[in-house]
């Protein structure tokens, strides 16, 4: 049976040098289009039943984030619901996948894929949480709809306002697996945090900022090659539509709490990134992010952490083009970036799993504790 590599499908990205030989498949990963980022890989291998597979992403080295590989597992998947982790080494700027096709084909990504179906799953499972309106803030540049989800159950009484927006680096999937793990248990009925949280605020939830990097396999940019956490402060809607709608929303509507969850590379912890570096952070600021920070990792059990993460800007310093930074500084609201790895958590790690889709929506559920435990000092 001849071996074949396929990547025409949701988020495919991968490029075949060679693969004659099942020992020996060289492949490099497609940078973004209009763009030199890449790092993201997503294909398919089909051959003949239980081939023993070595992969060779050789362009690796010269990726967005080589730091990235070290102590990396890539993910496979038989039938595309459950991800598992695969031997891979990364050597001399090679990055070697050692797998096998099982009943006949495998699946490969960087992450476990949050595909554009699952998203329409997700955002129609959110519409039916009670007070919910599913609105189409515009559509990208590929023409997709861009979908926010506003809940207000009270809508007569004025409330905090908490923002929740993810993926705008497209192949940072475990933010929208992230916001699955939320969304679901917003939708259940029997469960009194949630419905305190539902009663004291009005959310506004923004599953997949980047729909169309998404669909084309990016890693980091949207149809045009664009970073879009680094547009916030003049977005347009030839080359940024996405946070250009999203923004105008905003101040449609005003923001309280802005939650903005990605993914790192490198790191193997879940922490935040403040917005310590605007000219107007304040003890006010302060107070809201230390209790949000610290009610997180109560309720999470220690899987949210702070004594890992990025330096802290120093005051005045921080990038106003990154969106928990322009918000904080805009709306002088509590704005955060929360970042989950693609590898594993180092305090809790999982050989067979990794950080993986489970652990993120578990994540995302337990979000709920922190965004209550700052609702009374938002305002």
């Amino acid at each position: 049976m001849e071996l074949k590599i396929s990547t025409a499908f949701d988020g495919g990205n991968i490029e075949v040098i060679e693969a004659s030989q099942a020992d020996n498949i060289r492949l490099k990963i497609r940078p973004d289009a209009h763009s030199h980022f890449y790092q993201w890989f997503y294909f398919r291998v089909v051959a003949a039943p239980n081939t023993e597979l070595t992969l060779h992403l050789e362009n690796a080295g010269e990726a967005a984030y080589p730091g990235g590989w070290q102590n990396y597992a890539a993910v496979i998947s038989y039938d595309l619901k459950s991800w598992t982790r695969t031997p891979t080494r990364f050597h001399e700027g090679v990055l070697t996948i050692q797998a096998a096709t099982g009943p006949g084909s495998v699946y490969v990504a960087y992450f476990a894929p949050y595909t554009a179906e699952q998203h329409r799953s997700l955002v129609a499972l959110a519409g039916q949480i009670s007070g919910a309106e599913v609105l189409v803030l515009g559509q990208t540049l590929d023409g997709r709809d861009l979908d926010l989800i506003k809940i207000d159950r009270t809508p007569d009484r004025p409330k905090p306002k908490l923002w929740i927006t993810a993926r705008q680096h497209p192949g940072e999937t475990m933010a929208e697996w992230w916001m699955e793990g939320l969304i679901e248990r917003l939708a259940r009925t029997d469960d009194p945090e949630v419905e305190t949280l539902l009663q004291s605020a009005t959310l506004f939830l923004v599953p997949n900022m980047n729909p169309d990097g998404s669909a084309r396999g990016h890693l980091r940019t949207n149809a045009a090659g664009v970073n879009l956490n680094r547009e916030w402060q003049a977005p347009s809607l030839h080359k940024s539509p996405e946070v250009f709608l999203v923004r105008e929303k905003m101040q449609d509507e005003g923001i309280d709490l802005a939650l903005d969850v990605h993914g790192d590379e490198a790191l193997p912890y879940n922490f935040i990134a403040g917005t310590e570096g605007i000219a107007s952070w304040s003890d006010r600021l302060a107070d809201l992010l230390e209790t949000f920070k610290q009610t997180y990792v109560t309720a999470s059990d220690g899987a949210f952490q702070t004594a890992k993460g990025y330096p802290v800007n120093p005051p005045g310093k921080a990038n106003l083009n990154i969106c928990s930074n322009a918000l904080a500084a805009d709306f002088d609201c509590l704005a955060m970036t929360l970042e989950m790895p693609f590898k594993d958590d180092a305090n809790h790690p999982d050989a067979h799993w990794g950080w993986s889709p489970e652990r993120s929506k578990k994540l995302g559920a337990e979000s709920v504790a922190p965004m209550l435990s700052v609702l009374p000092k938002l305002r």
